[in-house]
């Protein structure tokens, strides 16, 4: 990369985004950067839910004692 290291090529594309792109652009673009990450959280939160849902339709086909049991288990492990 010559003389100059990593930051001074991030400091200098930025001076230039700015530059050359305007203000706004690089705020929308940081703005569609921000929704795209909250997009990605929310889809990992409902695949979270889902997968805790065919657990419980599972538990609910083995028998409800199994899980309640399970549930107890945790709470005296957690307890000491």
């Amino acid at each position: 990369m010559g003389a100059f290291s990593i930051w001074h090529w991030l400091i200098v594309l930025v001076v230039v985004l700015v530059l050359f792109g305007g203000g706004g652009k690089l705020s929308k673009l940081m703005g569609d950067a921000g929704s795209g990450i909250k997009a990605f959280k929310k889809g990992l939160k409902e695949e979270g839910q889902k997968d805790g849902d065919e657990t419980a339709e599972k538990a609910i086909e083995g028998g409800s004692d199994n899980a309640a049991t399970t549930a107890a288990e945790k709470d005296k492990a957690a307890n000491g």
